[in-house]
């Protein structure tokens, strides 16, 4: 195929924003929570084209993939706001969580479904999470969170009986936090996970356990098995053998243990590498168990996602060859000890449902679950980079060229760069194939999605550089990334973009306020006044930035240093923004108040809002809009021509 001339950033793309909006943007977009009931596989997805909802599909291997949540009904959970842990299945009927009212709904196989918890008398009061059945199937314990008029929230554990039969009591609380209520194969025990402010659960979790009575259904006294003094619990599980396991960082990785039948902890898989996850959602497993006691886990060495199977009685893991590069969203289980399901992706191949087995040892894709279909000639793959940052130390990239068969650009040429910065910040990027990666890189930009300090998948200590440091290792590093390309020689150091959403929509706006090297940023939903985060956030992130920035109000001043919006007068390059009208995380007011700070100053600027959208776009429309209009925006920056495939914006001060 002859290829055409044409500068970097006006290729034609096979990559449409649409097609972009049909799959979804970011990890909200990726399939999630796999269950296993029997001879089906069950997991939720997200349907942008259905206004965002998100819906529970059933597969039996080898035959067809069915939705099984009505219309009318969106599967999601509101607790922390992130939710996740969103439904549990046992013999064919399914309890899950409706995002509408919030209540727990039983839906039997051909039936509708049910609400078999109180209805709040004020919307989405009562929400619950985490769900799991007793192994004789007559209770669950499902994590609570109530929100009272006055504006206290609780958190707690509830038990109710299977049926619905009578409404949730009160069975453990007195902490601010709960997760993985989990009974023991025998019916006898249940553990659980909590943690108070100003942890998150990634800093210092407890991982706890109880005597349960199921003949008067009440709890005994409870013992802390781990955690607890700096240390994060991370998926407590109970094998076939009866004890319970779970992963810590205690030795700085989160590798993998078990409570002996002695009392003692054993580490059995004591390696460099790790095995745990931010629990930004309920329903996170990266490990599940499979015949003869062997332990199917992804992990990650140094930002690379493997898959491996430990023996814990030999303290061993074989890692499986496999050609996936990420994990995502964590969710792995087994059906019958012999076949182990999770979701992955490749830099060639969107995340699909995908098994191992015991049998043949084979980790392969079982069923695709996007329709698209891409030229592997116009897919850009990426490297992982690594550059010195500010600290003295190492930090990471994975750095996407501009990659389309069709078109060439001029050889003096060198490609404009987005540096991509994740959310979270406590989270890490993803190689895998991203169709909005790929947006940008089939029109000729370069990419670099930047595994800045405080991100996960490289042990405590590289998660513990963002402490106290926020808007500063995070920002560096990306800034740092950016240089590192120009000086390689790859990019063109007068065509440098950064763009990011919530806490990455931050780190755009530090870079463009507190650094002269980027040509115009784009942020959704992004922090612009620290103050007002922490003054107004939920209760899950309420003492988030104590850890992060300092405790306020006793060091407001680092929370004004190191807010963009009170050094407005130092930005003075273009930004286009992006909000949800509905975002409880970071609100409006933040990106309204950036906004009147580029108009006073005269400064080129766009901004969008969307209607029905909180944290995270979820429709088709939305996505479609915002990224046809960045892509506008960009293009008429850095004076590359426009074409009648570009949709127009209106930009302030032009």
């Amino acid at each position: 195929m002859t290829s055409t001339h044409s500068e970097y950033g006006s290729w034609q793309s096979p990559i449409s924003a649409e097609m972009v909006a049909r799959s979804g943007t970011g990890s909200s977009a990726l399939p999630r929570e796999i269950h296993i009931d029997g001879d089906f596989v069950y997991w939720v997805e997200l349907r942008p084209q259905e206004g965002g909802r998100y819906v529970i599909v059933e597969w039996h291997p080898g035959g067809t993939k069915r939705t099984v949540t009505p219309q009318g009904f969106s599967v999601q959970s509101r607790v922390h706001e992130y939710g996740g842990g969103v439904f549990c299945v046992r013999n064919g009927t399914i309890v899950f969580i409706n995002d509408e009212n919030q209540r727990l709904h039983r839906q039997i196989a051909g039936c509708s479904p049910e609400a078999i918890t109180p209805s709040p008398q004020r919307r989405r009061a009562v929400r619950y999470a985490d769900g799991s059945f007793s192994p004789d199937g007559d209770w669950m314990v499902w994590v609570r969170e109530r929100h009272e008029s006055g504006g206290g929230i609780h958190n707690e554990i509830v038990l109710i009986p299977a049926d619905g039969s009578s409404a949730p009591r009160i069975f453990i609380e007195g902490h601010d936090f709960f997760s993985n209520p989990r009974f023991s194969p025998d019916g006898k025990t249940l553990s659980w996970l909590s943690w108070d402010h100003p942890h998150m659960p990634w800093d210092e979790t407890e991982l706890w356990s109880a005597p349960f009575n199921p003949d008067t259904s009440t709890l005994g006294a409870p013992t802390r098995v781990a955690g607890g003094e700096s240390t994060s619990i991370f998926q407590p599980e109970w094998g076939p053998d009866g004890l319970l396991y779970f992963i810590s960082d205690r030795t700085d990785w989160w590798n993998l243990y078990r409570q002996t039948p002695a009392g003692e902890l054993e580490n059995i898989c004591p390696i460099e590498a790790e095995f745990g996850y931010p629990q930004w959602l309920f329903g996170f497993t990266k490990y599940t168990f499979l015949a003869s006691n062997a332990i199917l886990t992804s992990y990650k060495i140094a930002g690379q996602a493997k898959l491996g199977l430990i023996n814990p009685v030999e303290r061993t893991i074989h890692e499986i060859d496999n050609p996936f590069t990420t994990f995502e969203n964590p969710s792995m289980r087994a059906d019958n000890s012999q076949t182990a399901w999770f979701f992955a992706g490749s830099p060639g191949h969107l995340p699909a449902l995908c098994r191992f087995r015991m049998e043949d040892g084979k980790a392969e894709k079982a069923l695709d679950l996007f329709d698209t279909e891409l030229d592997p000639a116009q897919i850009s793959r990426p490297q992982q980079i690594e550059f010195e940052n500010r600290l003295g130390s190492k930090s990471y990239a994975f750095f996407y060229p501009p990659n389309n068969d069709r078109f060439e650009a001029p050889p003096d040429q060198k490609p404009p760069l987005i540096v991509m910065s994740h959310g979270g910040p406590t989270s890490s990027a993803r190689p895998h194939l991203d169709l909005e990666t790929q947006y940008w890189t089939s029109r000729g930009y370069a990419v670099a999605d930047v595994d800045y300090s405080g991100s996960v998948g490289y042990g405590r200590a590289y998660r513990d550089r963002l402490k106290y440091r926020m808007g500063q290792v995070d920002v560096d590093d990306c800034i740092q990334a950016a240089r590192h390309l120009v000086k390689a020689g790859v990019v063109d150091e007068r065509q440098l973009l950064i763009r990011g959403s919530s806490a990455g929509g931050y780190v755009t706006l530090c870079a463009l306020t507190f650094y002269d090297l980027f040509t115009a940023g784009s942020c959704y939903y992004g922090i612009a006044d620290l103050e007002i985060l922490a003054q107004h956030t939920h209760k899950f992130e309420a003492h988030y930035l104590d850890t992060l920035v300092g405790p306020y109000p006793e060091r407001k001043d680092l929370y004004v240093e190191r807010s963009p919006i009170h050094h407005s007068d130092d930005l003075n390059c273009p930004l286009i923004l992006m909000q949800g009208l509905e975002d409880d995380v970071v609100s409006p007011e933040q990106s309204a108040i950036m906004v009147a700070a580029l108009d006073r100053q005269g400064i080129a600027h766009a901004y969008l809002t969307f209607e029905n959208e909180a944290h995270g776009f979820k429709r088709t429309e939305t996505i479609r809009t915002a990224l046809e209009t960045e892509d506008y925006f960009f293009r008429y920056v850095l004076g590359i021509p426009l074409d009648d495939a570009v949709a127009a914006v209106k930009i302030k001060h032009r």
